[in-house]
């Protein structure tokens, strides 16, 4: 009976694994203190081998271009700038037959930002990517961060 138990659980946990859906992005954030009315937010992505993920750039090719929406709870800071990317890469994309700027094993974004008072409050990040490896393109996806400021 053991024996059947074992392998109807074994046959079953099969099946859900493959049910899980792919996230081969990984997001983080941070916020680093420049001086004491200012500072940046950092978000960071971890993307798997094989995979990429898109820069801010707009392109017509087809790609969602990845985009950040900061919402203090409550507004006690300003932005300071546009957010800005490093590391981006142009690079020939078969998917969208276009050359297209993209990120493969990590991205960095930077968004400064001005404090309107004194830290100790949060910011909420919506971010909006695209990813997608040799074979196929994941649907655009919308993930939120909170960000302490402090």
């Amino acid at each position: 009976m053991k024996k059947i138990i074992f392998l109807f659980a074994a046959f079953i946990s099969c099946f859900t694994g493959k049910s899980q859906a792919l996230n081969p992005v990984t997001w983080t954030a941070t916020y680093k203190a420049i001086s004491a009315t200012e500072g940046e937010i950092i978000l960071q992505a971890k993307i798997e081998k094989g995979w990429h993920t898109y820069s801010q750039r707009p392109t017509e090719a087809g790609p969602i271009p990845t985009s950040f929406d900061f919402k203090a709870l409550p507004a006690n800071y300003e932005l300071n700038g546009k957010t800005i990317e490093t590391d981006a890469h142009e690079e020939f994309v078969k998917a969208f037959d276009a050359k297209i700027f993209v990120f493969t094993d990590k991205a960095e974004f930077k968004q400064k930002i001005k404090l309107k008072g004194k830290a100790g409050f949060n910011v909420l990040v919506k971010i909006e990517y695209m990813t997608c490896n040799d074979m196929m393109c994941l649907p655009p996806k919308t993930i939120e961060l909170m960000v302490k400021i402090q």
